[in-house]
């Protein structure tokens, strides 16, 4: 199964195609040139270097956030028009989702995948961090609690929570994501665990391969349909809601 994936959640636009697991090509470019500028070329360029189009694609899998909402906006309508324009079907893939997957392909030699705690943090500014945390089991990555958007405060209180709930479950936690380096030091001294492992600065970066991974993971499971599936994942205002909220009181 041939698969293209997109990631235009961050500043770092991201194109790979992949065959099931085995990456064929990943494109990224993180210049000052919008996504909506530079997407469609790199498409084009990804296509062109492996003698593959739009024909030869089985399955579409796009990151639908949190992230920038317009970045966001961008990917899920490109991936969309070629769903609907060859029916193919499409899969949306969260980007925390797609930075755990980033510590599992590069992982840590001495961890085993089964009892370890992956946590991935997502910058939100302010002291507010977008935040997912998962387990490893059935081959493939999964949620242990609904995706949160709070301060850094609360989510280091959630995760402590977790821990407990868990018991003896995890013998390890692994961090990745930026808000994990910004807050790294806040993390080893209150989260309440012993063996922390964060990420370096090349494993924060939006991975469109470990999209198209976890898409495979999700076909294979039967979640995936047409476009009408793909909507972008806020879990809070964008900061023009925000200000227009505040107008308004």
């Amino acid at each position: 199964m041939k698969i293209l994936a997109i990631d235009t959640s961050s500043k770092v636009c991201s194109v790979a195609i992949t065959e099931d697991d085995k990456k064929i090509i990943e494109l990224h470019s993180d210049d000052e040139k919008t996504h909506s500028v530079k997407l469609m070329p790199m498409i084009d360029e990804a296509f062109q270097s492996t003698n593959l189009n739009l024909n030869n694609i089985d399955l579409l899998a796009c990151c639908v956030g949190p992230g920038s909402f317009t970045g966001v906006r961008i990917g899920i309508a490109t991936v969309k028009a070629f769903s609907d324009s060859k029916n193919i079907p499409v899969v949306g893939v969260s980007s925390l989702e797609g930075l755990a997957y980033n510590m599992i392909y590069d992982s840590i030699p001495s961890i085993q995948l089964s009892n370890t705690l992956y946590c991935s943090l997502i910058d939100a500014k302010n002291n507010n961090v977008y935040c997912g945390l998962y387990r490893y089991y059935n081959d493939c990555l999964n949620p242990i609690m609904d995706l949160m958007a709070d301060n850094i405060e609360t989510i280091i209180s959630t995760i402590n929570t977790t821990i407990l709930t868990f018991e003896n479950q995890f013998k390890n936690i692994v961090f990745v994501g930026d808000g994990s380096s910004i807050y790294k030091e806040k993390i080893k001294n209150e989260v309440s665990f012993d063996i922390l492992w964060f990420s370096t600065d090349e494993q924060n970066m939006a991975n469109s391969v470990n999209i198209a991974v976890s898409g495979h993971k999700k076909f294979l499971n039967g979640d995936f349909g047409n476009s009408h599936i793909l909507s972008p994942l806020y879990l809070r205002k964008s900061q023009a809601e925000q200000a227009l909220d505040e107008k308004d009181k």
